[in-house]
């Protein structure tokens, strides 16, 4: 069996980031879009898909990822259910990142980061993009 995602898109607003004792969480909302054509005619669906990040890939989205960055996401979906505070319940579907390249405006790829190998921003072996 197998659950794997790739996206590509772009960020919707800037991270929210949380810090919790077991370490950090970022998220952030990524639009893919699809093109294509119907009767002769140019169209476009746009999904928004909620991207969680944890440990040092949630501290290079913190640091590096704002509003309108280009993405690159490989992960896994996962759906959970919660009762609001009303009681009401909830289901939420969302991508857990294991792996994320940041792309600049002209896809140019940037450096790949797994949620096993901690960011050293003084490692000058690192080939960030910007």
């Amino acid at each position: 069996m197998v659950n794997k995602v790739i996206l590509i898109g772009n960020t919707g607003k800037d991270p929210e980031v949380r810090t919790f004792e077991s370490g950090k969480m970022a998220s952030v909302s990524v639009a893919t879009t699809e093109r294509y054509k119907k009767d002769g005619e140019q169209k476009e669906l746009t999904e928004w898909h909620r991207v969680v990040f944890f440990g040092a890939l949630a501290d290079i989205v913190e640091k590096y990822v704002k509003k309108g960055t280009m993405l690159y996401i490989d992960g896994k979906i996962r759906t959970r259910d919660w009762e609001d505070k009303d009681g009401q319940k909830r289901t939420s579907t969302e991508i857990l990142a294991d792996k994320m390249t940041i792309l600049s405006k002209k896809q140019e790829a940037g450096k790949i980061q797994e949620n096993n190998e901690p960011f050293d921003p003084n490692n000058e072996d690192d080939d960030l993009p910007f």
